[in-house]
């Protein structure tokens, strides 16, 4: 797993635990138009992948499934928002900027303290 470098952000819990998602099946929660919740089912390589198919300001939540259930890769109420470590680590700033600055993901000092300097830098892990 890649190291994350996470300011301190009381919108923003990281979940921790979760071993390392790929190829399968991503369940999305989407706010339509009309103002209700939509649930989609899709086959992502990663959840980052699954991620950026959506129009993130209407995604609610992102989970995989599982023969078990689902585990839980994204999810927002208001600002709040929960996130995979998995998906922290390769979320860009571009992917926040566009659709997600009013959420707990945007932070200036977040960005400052990995170095991003570009929207095509990685948000939570430490740009060269």
């Amino acid at each position: 797993m890649t190291k994350l470098t996470v300011v301190s952000n009381q919108n923003l819990q990281v979940l921790t635990g979760i071993s390392e998602l790929g190829k399968g099946t991503y369940r999305a929660i989407v706010k339509v138009q009309a103002g209700f919740l939509v649930a989609t089912d899709i086959s992502a390589d990663s959840p980052i992948d699954a991620f950026r198919r959506f129009n993130l300001k209407a995604l609610q939540s992102l989970g995989f499934v599982t023969e078990h259930g689902m585990l839980t890769v994204y999810a927002k109420s208001g600002k709040k928002v929960w996130a995979t470590e998995q998906l922290l680590a390769n979320l860009k700033v571009a992917d926040i900027n566009q659709d997600l600055s009013n959420t707990g993901l945007y932070s200036q000092a977040q960005y400052q303290a990995v170095g991003a300097k570009t929207w095509a830098d990685k948000a939570f892990v430490k740009n060269n």
